[in-house]
């Protein structure tokens, strides 16, 4: 069984099934799990809310993140995953159609792994999303979380 997971934070349905099923068509073996907006995607990662009672040390192996997010930003929750000791060392890839380069330098700042943008083709958005698993889930080395 594989212990890997990822957490898609995306407020927006189709980015999200998107997402979702291009993982799965390429094979990834890792759990996904959801939140769909910041508060929801801190709730699952410090095990409060609704996902209270959540095992806070199996934490995921990769974050993708969207930068706007309702009730709390990308950003504020990248902060937040950085100083906490539970997640600081998680990689969190930053997956936006944001092309500001403000919004690059600012996710850079506060501590994210990568950016990358969103196409808007979609065999270059499948083609994208598969290069970014396989570096991140197969080809780095990364420090157990669980």
């Amino acid at each position: 069984m594989n212990d890997k997971l990822i957490l898609v934070v995306e407020d927006n349905l189709d980015h999200l099934e998107l997402t979702v099923l291009t993982l799965e068509e390429h094979g990834v073996t890792a759990r996904i799990a959801v939140a769909r907006d910041g508060a929801e995607a801190l709730d699952y990662l410090f095990g409060q809310g609704r996902q209270a009672g959540r095992d806070t040390h199996q934490q995921p192996s990769l974050i993708l993140l969207d930068i706007k997010l309702p009730k709390l930003s990308g950003l504020d929750v990248l902060r937040s995953v950085r100083s906490n000791p539970l997640t600081a060392l998680v990689p969190v890839v930053m997956l936006t159609s944001s092309s500001e380069q403000s919004d690059i330098v600012a996710c850079y700042q506060s501590g994210a792994n990568g950016f990358v943008r969103k196409p808007v083709d979609f065999a270059d958005f499948s083609r994208k999303l598969n290069r970014l698993q396989a570096y991140w889930l197969d080809v780095n080395e990364s420090i157990a979380t669980g």
